[in-house]
């Protein structure tokens, strides 16, 4: 986490709950019962206060409460701001998928993300939800990426998987494994590889970054003999990317490229599917690891885990990664304005190139 500028107004971050019968609520509790967050931001849950007492006693915490409001404009700077959704008594059931916890998942998602169209919060960190139960008429999505780049009209959006300088995009995302092949185009993943240039750049303050493009069959096809996709569709559209200036290499074998360590030369990965990008990321940052939406016009982080419904109300869930992605909001909140500062002030901007050459 970057050190908060002098004199400077924090971000104020939005919080969805996710699923009620999973560990949300416990990782949202035990992050924000660090005291030191509140220099760097101000939080506010999107949640129930009867919720959040029946979590709050599964939690081995002595020191903690949060500071209920009616709407984001009451916060408090210095506390863990609740803002309570609704009065009504709601089931809560420890480590089960119920129709209850998908709505109460997609109400604290709607709130916060009213909120986050007009300006009223600076950024939301989503919770886990549950995929299936929060399916409705309002969400009919695969997942939260799908919900924001509809909700902020934005289709050519990057779930991008980040822990420290380890940053994984993925060109496929929730789709089935058979579907793979059939979607990649040269046209995609340049999209792609577009998207996640500039956000290296904008989101995580990198000048000239440097990515490394995945190839999708084993040993990137070889040649041919194990498939033609990395000689037709994903060679060709990294050298349009280079002929945009872009420093883009590969394709790359993923089982090679991950188990030699070259990842660590990289500022940004791009994998041809979810499971070929998430699997080694999970492996080697599974409670540190942040989701990010990249692409959007607003930020989005989220933990890298889910419900986690076998150890719900266990107070065995970490805050590790959810208070990562508290920390990651706040640094990209930080690396936008600069870059748009640099961006509006030439001047500024050949001092920054001073300074990094």
């Amino acid at each position: 986490m970057n050190k908060v500028p002098e004199n400077d107004s924090k971000p104020i971050i939005g919080i969805s709950t996710g699923d009620i019968n999973g560990i949300g609520y416990e990782v949202i509790i035990k992050a924000l019962a660090d005291n030191r967050l509140f220099e760097m931001l101000t939080p506010v849950v999107y949640g129930l206060t009867k919720a959040a007492s029946y979590h709050r006693k599964t939690v081995n915490i002595s020191d903690f409460n949060f500071y209920i409001i009616k709407k984001v404009e009451a916060l408090h700077n210095k506390k863990a701001n609740l803002v309570n959704l609704h009065d009504n008594e709601v089931k809560i059931e420890l480590g089960k998928s119920t129709t209850i916890s998908g709505e109460q998942a997609l109400l604290s998602l709607e709130a916060a993300t009213d909120d986050l169209k007009k300006g009223i919060i600076d950024a939301i960190v989503t919770g886990p939800i549950n995929k299936k139960n929060i399916q409705s008429d309002e969400f009919h999505f695969p997942g939260h990426t799908e919900y924001l780049a509809d909700k902020f009209q934005s289709p050519n959006s990057l779930m991008l998987m980040v822990c420290d300088n380890l940053r994984i995009g993925v060109v496929t995302g929730h789709i089935p494994v058979c579907e793979i092949s059939g979607k990649l185009t040269i046209e995609l993943i340049l999209q792609k590889i577009d998207i996640l240039n500039k956000s290296l750049m904008v989101d995580f303050g990198i000048r000239s970054p440097r990515i490394a493009i995945m190839g999708l069959n084993p040993h990137a096809g070889d040649d041919g003999l194990l498939g033609q996709e990395e000689i037709s569709i994903i060679k060709p559209a990294i050298e349009k990317a280079k002929e945009k200036g872009i420093l883009a290499f590969g394709p790359f074998p993923a089982d090679g490229f991950f188990g030699s360590s070259s990842y660590s030369k990289f500022d940004g990965i791009l994998a041809m599917y979810h499971d070929q990008g998430m699997l080694p990321f999970k492996t080697m940052s599974f409670d540190s690891g942040v989701n990010f939406t990249a692409g959007l016009p607003v930020i989005r982080t989220s933990p890298a885990h889910g419900t986690a419904y076998d150890i719900a109300g266990k107070d065995l869930a970490s805050p590790d990664s959810f208070r990562a992605a508290l920390y990651l909001a706040c640094d990209i909140f930080y690396h936008r304005r600069e870059y748009a500062e640099i961006t509006a002030n030439p001047l500024k901007a050949a001092r920054h190139e001073t300074e990094n050459t």
